[in-house]
């Protein structure tokens, strides 16, 4: 399964990008922050060659929901003019960013998140490749409508069963509320997700032979659902953990975050809410009130997805 294998390659990655994150900023970097074009945001100061420093930044919008970043978008650096012992920035300039994708080296996210890449012609014009796992969180007995276009007056293909649970001798691990209607998300647009491959709900940990027949089937297509009827689980996508990034990438600005239940965010439980995606990545809102990216969501609902 993708999910899988993105796990493993977090496994593979996580020393690395942990070690990243916990780095001392240089210096200079509280100085460079005034020098911050109006419209953007300072992440990780990257990098410091003799009297020139290197700060990430991103568009004040990233984590927008209604003009969420792209993972696949041209980046940018502010190159910084340092003091002759680069302790404090004189002037910067922002500039194109050239250097090595910081989210994709070392480890198999390169590979990932070029095939995705390359997976924009085969999806709807307009619409940001992604690949995550998630549920419909929507109760009606009806189930959640599936359309032809990221539209509500779009024609249904089909729906995704609300919350199930058997009536005769279920998994003693069944959820409060049933199980839940699992698919992988494969596109955004405009608040909308692009998903296929849904399963019934509760199937995958039921016993084979105690699951009904005339258990709900979903449609289990390729269509499109409102962002605003899905959720899922933090995975381990490689990432800081406790908090969520302004934009798609691990050198953005990051902030603290925290639990349903308090503590700060990890692979236990999930987001209050899910606004987007692009690549590997979630615009998600934690429970407490903060909005961000997490890199890897998954749909399991009886382990965390570490």
């Amino acid at each position: 399964m993708r999910a899988l294998s993105l796990i493993a390659a977090a496994v593979l990655a996580v020393a690395a990008q942990a070690a990243r994150a916990d780095d001392t900023e240089p210096a200079w970097r509280a100085s460079a922050l005034a020098l911050v074009p109006a419209g953007y945001v300072a992440g990780t100061a990257y990098r410091t060659e003799g009297s020139t420093g290197y700060l990430a930044v991103y568009p004040a919008t990233s984590n927008d929901p209604k003009r969420p970043a792209s993972a696949f978008a041209p980046r940018q650096a502010l190159v910084v003019t340092l003091t002759a012992n680069a302790t404090r920035a004189m002037s910067a300039e922002l500039k194109p960013r050239a250097e090595p994708d910081p989210d994709n080296d070392d480890n198999d996210f390169a590979r990932l998140h070029a095939e995705l890449a390359a997976k924009r012609a085969t999806l709807p014009v307009g619409t940001e490749p992604c690949d995550l796992g998630a549920w419909s969180i929507d109760k009606d007995p009806g189930g959640l409508n599936v359309r032809a276009e990221p539209s509500v007056k779009a024609r249904v293909l089909g729906t995704l069963p609300p919350p199930y649970r058997l009536k005769l001798g279920g998994a003693e691990n069944t959820p409060e509320g049933g199980w839940l209607t699992e698919f992988r998300i494969i596109g955004f647009r405009d608040g909308w997700f692009l998903i296929e491959g849904a399963k019934p709900p509760g199937k995958d940990y039921e016993d084979e032979k105690r699951y009904p027949r005339n258990a709900p089937k979903p449609y289990a297509g390729r269509g499109w659902v409102a962002s605003n009827k899905v959720g899922a689980a933090y995975a381990n996508g490689a990432t800081r953990m406790g908090g969520l990034f302004q934009a798609p990438f691990v050198d953005a600005e990051w902030v603290p975050a925290k639990r349903e239940l308090g503590g700060e965010i990890d692979t236990d439980g999930g987001p209050k809410r899910i606004f987007a995606c692009s690549g590997l990545w979630g615009l998600v809102e934690s429970h407490d009130g903060v909005r961000g990216w997490w890199r890897a969501l998954c749909s399991n609902q009886v382990t965390n997805c570490s």
